[in-house]
């Protein structure tokens, strides 16, 4: 988009934005030595974008209709076949709405987005196809992302298909629906505070949050670049060993993947716990929105592994709670707001692959903010406030004081294998009514997070796998494991699936 020549109104008017006092003859000289400048963004204007190539042909698709449909976990349906052998020959998948396919139209949950196109496919997308993979189309998202209920989609609620009237969870609402329906074998999350984790609780299947860094970032459309994560929900623990095994690794392009270690996580399925240390950790349960039946289900799933072989004790860890969530706060509300909001998705002072033409469709946010969710119009409420007031300061510790919570769950991981806890504190909530006020669409947007955001900060690798029902209603049991040992998670997560299915 060109750059054009400002008017000497025009610089006054930025003098102004910026506090400085500048005469007109001083702003006729400024507004003299800005010209070889803006020469050079117009020669930056005529070079291309620089952009991944696409490999695999595709046609935009369809929005399907309520039949096609029943639980809105769809946005859109496009077949999209890759290489003719691979990992994941004639497997299905579905991709989230935060995720670009080229070609196929992407709104990330937001009325503010819808019709805009991506021209890139997403390296995790790319990765998919390379290995055989079938794409079946994009899955719904919460608006921007940001709620962990299943109901701020501004087409509607993405339903649970396990019992009806009920949250699918999010913001990966329609990914883990669409795997819990039998609708694609996996689909692509995305997790920021919960968002793989919270609807694979919800819905009964399995979720992983990988390492931050792990899988590329490259091609989705950003929260906050320090805690943005993406990952596998599929149906059982093998899927997702194999689905993680495909979609880990460098890609050259994102920033965020330093010294990655990646592993065969297929090699740890089949294994035994016999002789790893399991700590539950005692302050995931004390939640103040803590169910007992959940707790009660989670502590029967950690007695199983000690059946099992595993060595099990109660742990404290007083980092988690309130000092994780406190960190996790302050990132998320400054963070996101300057990044996903104020720079348009992508922000600034990160290299990697920028996306122009989301920035420009997300520019027009600004014009139509009122038809943003609750849940998210608190967020950026608060954030601009706290921002107004303090210019970042916070934001600053907690990214400071992000290394001690990090360090309070590695002594804690120096003693155990593997972590674990309620994956969310209570059962999916009931869809709000049609006439739901703000508290009411905002509150189960956002109370479900408190065992999952703090490890969105840190960046250790969490998974939540069933662990049995309450109510008709799934629960999730929250394995968390040092950074880049996923197959440790993997495999105690299948040998307890194992042993829950009757199959050991």
């Amino acid at each position: 988009m060109r750059v054009n020549q400002p008017s000497l109104e025009e610089v006054a008017g930025v003098a102004e934005q910026l506090g400085l006092h500048l005469s007109p003859g001083q702003l006729e000289e400024y507004l003299a030595l800005m010209a070889p400048t803006l020469a050079a963004y117009d020669l930056l204007d005529h070079m291309p974008d620089e952009l991944p190539r696409v490999k695999y042909p595709r046609t935009p698709g369809y929005p399907p209709p309520p039949e096609e449909n029943p639980h809105n976990g769809w946005y859109y349906k496009s077949e999209i076949r890759g290489a003719k052998s691979g990992k994941l020959k004639g497997r299905t998948f579905a991709i989230k709405d935060n995720v670009c396919v080229a070609g196929v139209p992407m709104m990330n949950g937001s009325s503010t987005l819808q019709g805009y196109v991506p021209e890139i496919d997403a390296t995790i997308v790319e990765r998919i196809l390379d290995e055989g993979g079938v794409i079946l189309g994009k899955a719904h998202c919460e608006l921007f992302c940001f709620s962990g209920g299943s109901h701020t989609n501004s087409t509607g609620v993405v339903a649970n298909p396990v019992k009806a009237g009920y949250m699918a969870g999010g913001s990966s609402s329609g990914s883990a629906a669409l795997v819990a329906a039998g609708d694609v074998d996996m689909a692509i999350g995305g997790d920021q505070a919960g968002s793989i984790r919270i609807p694979a609780a919800y819905c009964g299947v399995v979720g992983m949050k990988p390492t931050y860094g792990l899988v590329p970032y490259t091609g989705l459309m950003p929260i906050e670049a320090t805690i943005d994560h993406t990952g596998p929900i599929t149906a059982n623990v093998a899927d997702n060993a194999l689905f993680l095994e495909v979609l880990a690794g460098p890609d050259g392009l994102d920033p965020r993947q330093v010294d990655v270690k990646v592993d065969k996580y297929t090699k740890a399925l089949g294994g035994t716990v016999e002789g790893m240390r399991i700590g539950i950790v005692k302050e995931g349960f004390l939640l103040p929105n803590a169910e007992s039946d959940v707790n009660d289900l989670v502590r029967k799933g950690a007695a199983l592994f000690k059946k099992m072989g595993a060595k099990v004790e109660e742990v404290s860890v007083p980092v988690h709670g309130g000092p994780g969530q406190a960190v996790w706060s302050a990132i998320a509300h400054e963070g996101a707001l300057m990044q996903m909001m104020h720079g348009n998705g992508f922000g600034f002072n990160w290299k990697g692959v920028y996306l122009p033409s989301l920035m420009r469709a997300h520019d027009g946010w600004r014009d139509h903010a009122d038809e943003l969710s609750p849940s998210l119009k608190v967020v950026m409420l608060l954030g601009q406030y706290v921002l107004n007031r303090h210019r970042g300061q916070h934001y600053a510790k907690a990214q400071n004081v992000a290394r001690r919570i990090a360090a309070g769950y590695d002594a804690a991981l120096a003693r155990y294998d593997l972590l674990l806890m309620p994956t969310v504190p209570h059962k999916a909530s009931k869809v709000p009514p049609p006439d739901a006020g703000i508290t009411e669409i905002a509150i189960p947007a956002l109370d479900m997070i408190g065992n999952t955001s703090p490890f969105d900060v840190t960046g250790h690798p969490a998974i939540s796998i069933p662990c049995g029902f309450s109510d008709g209603l799934p629960v999730g049991l929250m394995l968390i494991g040092k950074h880049w040992q996923e197959s440790t998670i993997y495999r105690a997560a299948h040998a307890f699936e194992q042993a829950q299915s009757g199959k050991k």
